[in-house]
């Protein structure tokens, strides 16, 4: 099985603690090179990707998770989603004045987003009520923010760590392919809830457990993280081996954007006519999706058949 685009769940045995383990390449390679990203931009977004893919990977859902982030930086929107399926995708919008504006180095939270806040959004259907947690970006980082509003909202202490390369330029001075990983850990309630009370000894025992996991986690470089010759699980067994870890069948994810000319067709169907003659130049309409960069276009007649359809 490939090494990459994954999600691994897995649990620390000794303490029970649950995790997951993301690795990207080829996926999060192409939803970049879609894009004419900046360096910074595009690994701002790698970050989101997989982070995406973490917190999905936590979840039970059938449909879509999506992750967003709204500042007034330089970087003013970023979007995320994966499907239960492990269909991935995501896009930014940036400010190319302020980007080069911006400091070249510090935390990228700050620098690059500024202030705003990161949402996460669970859409089952449209017979099921979606799910949306919302936080400030308070944190130097997108982990640290996402690591906040589970502490702050859910109540669960939660360990991130997320990490992007990219590979060296091949002879003819190509750049090499983006590469991205992440870890989560987190201290779930026990079974029981609040009112289930621990012996004071099992607890302590439950918190050095997860320092210790903390620290393990800490432990892991960037290097580890993204490196293709490197298994997951071997980076799991590296990492958290002393005590006992065990990791349970991977997701497969692919970048795959949702978009269609039949999708697009029924947005355009329902906007007023006479808005859409205004969209027309060079005597057509053209739509661009802003996940995958395709363009979708219509011409006068065919704008009409969708309204002669209605």
């Amino acid at each position: 099985m490939s090494m990459d685009d994954l999600i691994l769940p897995f649990q620390i045995e000794a303490t029970a603690l649950r995790g997951r383990l993301v690795r990207f390449n080829t996926a999060v390679d192409k939803i970049i090179t879609q894009h004419g990203y900046p360096d910074a931009v595009a690994s701002l977004l790698c970050e989101a990707v997989t982070l995406a893919g973490l917190l999905a990977g936590a979840l039970k859902y059938d449909g879509v998770f999506t992750l967003q982030t709204k500042g007034d930086g330089a970087v003013r929107l970023i979007v995320a989603d994966v499907t239960s399926d492990g269909a991935v995708r995501g896009y930014a919008q940036y400010d190319a004045d302020m980007l080069a504006a911006a400091p070249t180095d510090g935390p990228p939270v700050p620098r690059l987003l500024g202030t705003g806040y990161l949402a996460f959004t669970v859409d089952m259907g449209e017979n099921s009520d979606r799910y949306q947690g919302i936080v400030a970006l308070e944190g130097g980082t997108l982990a640290e923010c996402a690591a906040h509003y589970f502490a702050q909202s859910e109540q669960i202490a939660t360990g991130i760590k997320l990490a992007v390369t990219r590979g060296q330029p091949d002879a003819d001075g190509k750049p090499g392919p983006w590469r991205a990983g992440g870890l989560m850990l987190q201290r779930l309630p026990t079974e029981g809830g609040e009112a289930e009370v621990e012996p004071e000894r099992e607890v302590e025992t439950q918190d050095e457990g997860w320092n210790r996991a903390l620290s393990f986690l800490g432990s892991c470089s960037s290097a580890e993280l993204t490196d293709p010759a490197l298994p997951p699980e071997d980076l799991l067994y590296r990492l958290f081996h002393e005590d006992g870890v065990r990791a349970w069948p991977a997701q497969r994810l692919q970048a795959l954007c949702r978009c269609s000319r039949e999708r697009i067709s029924r947005v355009l169907r329902s906007l007023p006519r006479d808005e859409l003659i205004g969209l027309e130049v060079d005597g057509k309409v053209s739509v661009n999706c802003e996940f995958c960069s395709t363009d979708y276009d219509f011409t006068p007649a065919q704008i009409q058949a969708l309204f002669d359809e209605a």
